[in-house]
């Protein structure tokens, strides 16, 4: 293994994380760059609404607010910056550090990576008749947002101009860390491999501590949560990296920790497609080489596909959430009851007010295990939540529904406490529209100290590969006179969400416990599992290099983000759920558990 290496570190892994990550490693860990993530679909179209109500928003604050106190620190330490903070005005958050920079004395080369927002295209685009890539639906009249999941390619020209902090709009998360690696490497647009092991490294860290103990199945083995350590990828020159932590931090930095970060919201692990490369995460290995640094490797990579993928995000009428607190015997009744009692009240109310009825409701008893669906077994609680979700395209509308939850307090069923939250808000319902764009369509540019650099488009081609999805496999019949233990006894388990669609990366805990697990989840019996949510089909691929398997639970999320009603709209759970799931085992691996 080469001794050059570069260190990134991930300050950020979303809108709202924690303040602490970045002074953390700044201080602590010798970077040679610092990244943030701050970007998400939801998160796209909150920061559109806010430049409506102000044209100085628009892009996430938080970055400003934990940067600002470090600027010094940064310069001193010659640590570059790259962050996707800018959201959809990456001038102005560039506008909000220079004047700090400024403040404090400090000359810095801010640059801004533009061409990503594309919402003046709409007319264009409605013309040019773009469809959604899976309902084949036309482009809304109205968007709140367009923008196109750039590249390395934008922060590669940023850095060779000689940027010390870049922030850009929706550059996909683990170009973040490829851009720095191909520039400091000068990795090739052509080099497939070591572009796929550059983003996977990016993917590993860009949810900040879910890789170093944050979200993990082992979680009682976690300590120090309140000061966990945030990551860190030292990268060589061949790919390989080691992933790590500061020392004096909480956490941990193992196989599971890591693997369970690899198939998180991936997809076809053979087929992760990014802007700069298809990755094929099939094959990669996780080995621990010491206390909390693991050793990764075995990324392939294949060329890029000519299109960008674009994501939209629309208001579709209005929503509102109320919750109600219930205690005392036969909670869960009560909850039923003046759940559908308040439904019911306000479409009468409609009614007589000549307004349409919700397009949609939903109501969950939190505290009765609802998120299992028929699975649920806690009917017996003396205290629960109530929570009551839905839509209409009228705001009128919800607002008779915020004014009528309060009636539960004095009108309905004995043991209403009181709400959380207060009275339910009326919101826009935002739901999300992809599709695919020419690469040569989208026009990238840097700005920096007044002066306008053109990034180059590099040519994409789609290669065919052959697929190896092992739900095309005959499907094995269970054990006779067989021995069940929960899959949490075997594996490690991650969901997360992609759309509408939810993702279960599943890693057996010794290669040994891998033939039980991946004969047992075949699609059919994960789609009896999750049929009180499942809308779609289950995909499943098998990861050899980890030993791990991965699902995808197509329309599983009521519509995903802020358009889902359900109260687990990302799949966060679902995957906590998957590891109660009895597996056929021997007699004699049953017994080893047995005796523990």
């Amino acid at each position: 293994m080469s001794s050059k290496k570069i260190r990134v570190g991930c300050a950020s892994g979303f809108w709202g994380d924690t303040s602490i990550a970045a002074k953390q490693l700044v201080e602590k860990a010798s970077l040679d760059y610092l990244v943030f993530d701050f970007l998400a679909e939801v998160t796209m179209s909150i920061l559109a609404r806010a430049k409506l109500r102000n044209p100085k928003l628009g892009y996430a604050t938080d970055f400003i607010d934990q940067i600002n106190p470090l600027l010094k620190k940064i310069k001193d330490k010659e640590i570059k910056v790259v962050t996707n903070a800018g959201g959809i005005n990456p001038y102005s958050c560039k506008n909000a550090l220079e004047s700090e920079a400024k403040k404090l004395g400090l000359k810095l080369n801010i640059a801004v990576v533009e061409g990503d927002n594309i919402l003046n295209e709409l007319p264009a685009l409605k013309k040019q008749g773009v469809r959604e890539m899976e309902k084949q639906s036309f482009l809304p009249d109205s968007c709140l947002s367009i923008n196109a999941y750039l590249g390395a390619s934008g922060i590669i020209k940023a850095l060779s101009e000689g940027a010390d902090i870049i922030i850009a709009g929706r550059i996909v998360d683990s170009a973040l860390v490829l851009g720095p690696l191909m520039y400091e490497y000068n990795w090739k647009h052509s080099d497939y491999d070591l572009l796929s092991a550059g983003s996977l490294a990016g993917h590993i860290i860009e949810c900040g501590a879910q890789c170093t103990g944050g979200n993990y199945t082992d979680w009682k083995e976690v300590k120090g949560f309140e000061n966990i350590g945030f990551p860190f990828v030292d990268v060589f020159p061949n790919g390989d990296f080691i992933v790590s932590k500061s020392k004096e931090t909480g956490g941990m930095v193992t196989f599971g920790t890591v693997a369970e970060q690899l198939v998180y919201e991936i997809g076809d692990p053979q087929e992760y497609i990014l802007p700069d490369v298809v990755c094929d995460f099939s094959q990669v290995k996780i080995t621990e080489i010491g206390l909390n640094r693991v050793l990764v490797k075995g990324a392939r990579g294949y060329p890029p596909t000519p299109y960008y993928k674009i994501s939209a995000t629309y208001m579709d009428g209005y929503r509102s959430i109320g919750t109600l607190v219930i205690g005392g015997k036969d909670a869960l009744q009560k909850g039923k009851i003046i759940g559908h009692a308040i439904i019911k009240k306000c479409s009468a109310i409609f009614k007589e007010n000549k307004l349409i009825d919700f397009s949609n409701t939903s109501f969950d008893i939190i505290g009765s295990d609802s998120i299992y669906g028929p699975k649920k077994n806690n009917s017996r609680t003396k205290e629960i939540v109530l929570r009551i979700v839905v839509n209409h395209f009228q705001k009128e509308a919800l607002s008779i529904f915020s004014k009528e939850l309060a009636q539960a307090v004095t009108g309905m069923a004995a043991g209403v406490i009181n709400y959380l939250g207060g009275r339910p808000k009326v919101s826009p319902s935002i739901h999300l529209f992809s599709f695919l764009l020419p690469k040569d369509q989208i026009k990238i540019i840097v700005e920096m100290n007044n002066k306008i650099f053109q990034v180059a488009t590099y040519e994409s081609r789609t290669t065919k590969r052959k697929s190896h999805n092992s739900y095309l496999k005959k499907e094995i019949p269970p054990f006779e006179n067989d021995h069940l233990v929960p899959l949490i006894k075997l594996a490690y388990a991650r969901s997360g969400d992609k759309g509408d669609h939810a993702n279960i990366g599943v890693i057996a805990r010794r290669k040994e416990y891998f033939d039980f697990i991946n004969r047992e989840l075949s699609p059919s019996r994960l789609s009896k599992f999750f049929s009180h949510v499942l809308k779609g089909d289950v995909l499943k691929w098998e990861l050899p290099g980890i030993h791990g398997l991965n699902f995808l639970l197509k329309n599983s999320l009521g519509g995903g983000g802020m358009a889902s009603l359900n109260l687990d709209p990302q799949g966060k759970a679902y995957a906590q759920q998957l590891l109660e799931y009895p597996i056929p085992v021997t007699k004699k691996l049953f017994d080893t558990f047995k005796s523990e």
